[in-house]
Order: structure tokens, then C-alpha cells, then sequence
């Protein structure tokens, strides 16, 4: 079977990710579980695969590093890949997007997440696990700016994922290193083309880190991802990435901008046969900022639990707001297998879903 029957089939799975090995079987990520799609790759196919992607540049440079990152449509299907080497020999993992991009109604996120876009200037990072959905958080806030908002929006990103089309927002998309050589050139770039918005895709490198405070502190809103299991975690990250001698200076950096930190994870609703992010927010009010400045990072779950009042979720509190909602969107990997209508899910709904479930797939057959 072709790479591309691959990305379709698992699609049709609904799976979030496919890793394929040379010589050895392919898997499918489907709703958090693997699942074998009962076909075997071969090292030959995939090196060839892996050429075609690449082309001859590309290719080359794999070879040398041992790992490249492209984004791609295969078989109708945006996809994001990482080329890497094993013991057995070449291997990819891909990550299948969704086939559209989603506001935060359309992700099953609380609508009061939308405030984090409402700041003409200051910094917000969505943080989280790999796996967690922060890209799709990512693009659904950018998303909720280009329909409510006229801003000039550039986003860097490595590699570019989902394709935004100018709404009421301006927004010009850059790949790294396709259009610029690097995240630190590419930010200080964009800092001379006016950007209101600036979407940084990952803060890897403590100069990252550097140029991401210094544009948030300037008047911009930048919006940044990061890998962290929770939203003190991030904050702790970013200080420690810097020598001791100037983390003092950074805490008071990020303190002066923080608009908040978005974390999350994916919990999966049986009752629902979904996926949903359960999240964890920090907002930059005065207790937060104190004990940023503080450098007492561990009180920051409990400023997160005394701020209810000020719209802050802790996970046991975001939890019970998903326990309470009535209802949820069923698209991509959250939706059953075969099912990729996007469709509104209400409690009332629930004790007729597989009756629903067995008509759609009737119909299809057209029955």
C-alpha cells in the first residue's frame, strides 16, 4: 500500500498520528491508543517516499543532520512529518491536522479562553505535553483574531502547519528555514514589518526565549508555544533557560508582560467517545506577577486556585466545567471512526448516538 493509502486509511481511523518504520509494521494513533493498520512498510518504499518529499536539496540535508520537518497534503490531508533515522533504518511520524481550522467552540474550548486574544501587546504562551493539541490551540486563537480583529498577524513556524486565509486580520505565514534562516532571525525580521500580532511556533533556545520577552515588552502581542506539563512548569523553563546572574532581570521581564499561560492536556470522555483538552490558565494579575518577580514559582498553583474570580482554571475546575457542559463537537480525532462531519453533540443527544452512528454509515452505503 502507498504512503499516501497510509494517511487515508488512518484518517478514516480517525487517528491523530501514523509511525511507520522501515520493515516494520504501521501504526496508527487513535484517540491516544496505538493501532497496527495491519500493512508492513518497506525500507526501499520509504526511502523513496522520504526523496519525493524532500526533493533533492532536502534529501541531502537529511542525510546530514538525520532528521528533516516538512508539512505536506497527502491524500487530501495536511500533514506534518518528521524524517528520522533508527537502527532499522528510516522512519516517519506524522501528525494528520485538521482538515480546516477550528475556532475554540469548534476544539471544545472554554469560550472564555478567547480573552487571551483581546491584548494589544504583552505575551501568551500555550503550553502543554507533546500530543496535547497546542498547535490546534494555537491556530483557533489565531483564528478567533482573523474574525474578530484587523491586525497584522505574522506567524513563524517550523514547519507551517494549518494555512490561514486573511479574514479581518492580515496574515502572512513564514516557515522556518524555507523563508527565513532561523527562529532569531526570523523574529527580529519581523519586528521591522509592523506585526501586531507575532505567532512564535515553539520557544526552544534561551535567545528565542530572549527576542520572544523583548517583542511581547515592545508593544506586541505575541502568542508561543512551549512543551511543559504545567503552567508553573512553563514559567519555570523560560527563567531557568538563562544564566543565574540575569534570571532575576528575565523574571521581572516576563512578570512586566505576561498576558497568561494556556497548559493542557487531552482527557478522553468515554461516555462521549471523545477527546477533549482539559486545561490548567494563569492570567498576569498582581499575585502572579509578585510571585513571577519572586521567583517562588511553585505558589503559582495556588494563585491559579484563588483566581476564579479573575477567570483562572485550575485542572480540578476546568474539569468540572467539562463534566457540566452539554455540548461538545465531534470532528477529526475526537469523532468516531468514519465520522468527520463536524457535529454538535448535547447531552439529550447521548443515548441515541449509535443509533445516529449506524444511519450515518448506512446512508453512505446508500442504503
Amino acid at each position: 500500500m502507498p504512503f499516501p493509502e497510509w494517511i487515508r486509511k488512518a484518517r478514516e481511523l480517525g487517528a491523530s498520528d501514523l509511525h511507520v518504520e522501515a520493515d516494520g509494521p504501521v501504526i496508527a494513533r487513535v484517540r491516544g491508543r496505538l493501532k497496527p493498520l495491519g500493512e508492513t512498510s518497506s525500507a526501499v518504499d520509504l526511502q523513496r517516499t522520504g526523496e519525493e518529499l524532500l526533493g533533492a536539496e532536502g534529501w541531502a540535508g537529511f542525510l546530514s543532520r538525520g532528521s528533516a520537518d516538512i508539512s505536506v497534503e497527502l491524500a487530501g490531508t495536511r500533514c506534518r512529518i518528521n524524517l528520522f533515522r533508527t537502527i532499522r533504518g528510516i522512519a516517519f511520524a506524522v501528525r494528520l491536522l485538521a482538515p480546516s481550522i477550528k475556532d475554540l467552540r469548534s476544539c471544545n474550548l472554554h469560550p472564555g479562553l478567547r480573552r487571551l486574544t483581546e491584548p494589544t501587546a504583552g505575551l501568551v504562551i500555550i503550553s502543554g505535553p507533546t500530543g496535547s493539541g497546542k498547535s490546534t490551540t494555537l491556530a483557533a486563537l489565531i483564528e478567533e483574531i482573523n474574525a474578530t480583529q484587523a491586525r497584522n498577524i505574522i506567524t513563524l513556524e517550523s514547519p507551517l502547519e494549518y494555512v490561514h486565509t486573511n479574514r479581518r486580520s492580515f496574515v502572512r505565514q513564514r516557515e522556518i528555514p524555507t523563508h527565513s534562516a532561523s527562529f532569531e532571525q526570523a523574529i527580529t525580521d519581523a519586528l521591522r514589518e509592523n506585526p501586531d500580532v507575532l505567532v512564535i511556533s515553539e520557544m526552544r533556545t534561551p535567545e528565542v526565549m530572549r527576542l520572544t520577552l523583548n517583542a511581547a515588552e515592545t508593544g506586541h502581542l505575541v502568542l508561543a508555544t512551549m512543551h511543559s506539563a504545567t503552567c508553573a512548569e512553563a514559567l519555570t523553563r523560560v527563567c531557568m533557560s538563562f544564566p543565574a546572574e540575569i534570571q532575576g532581570s528575565i523574571r521581572a521581564q516576563l512578570a512586566d508582560c505576561l498576558v497568561g499561560v494556556l497548559c493542557q492536556r487531552l482527557d478522553y470522555l468515554s461516555s462521549r467517545r471523545l477527546r477533549v483538552p482539559r486545561c490548567e490558565l494563569l492570567l498576569g494579575n498582581t499575585s502572579a506577577r509578585g510571585t513571577i518577580r519572586a521567583g517562588t514559582f511553585s505558589h503559582l498553583a495556588n494563585v491559579i486556585q484563588t483566581g476564579g474570580e479573575d477567570e483562572m482554571w485550575s485542572w480540578d475546575r476546568y474539569g468540572r466545567w467539562i463534566e457540566q457542559n452539554t455540548e461538545w463537537v465531534l470532528t477529526g480525532d475526537s469523532a468516531a471512526p468514519g465520522d468527520k462531519r463536524p457535529t454538535a453533540v448535547t447531552e439529550e443527544a447521548m443515548d441515541v448516538a449509535e443509533l445516529t452512528e449506524l444511519v450515518d454509515r448506512l446512508e453512505k452505503r446508500g442504503h
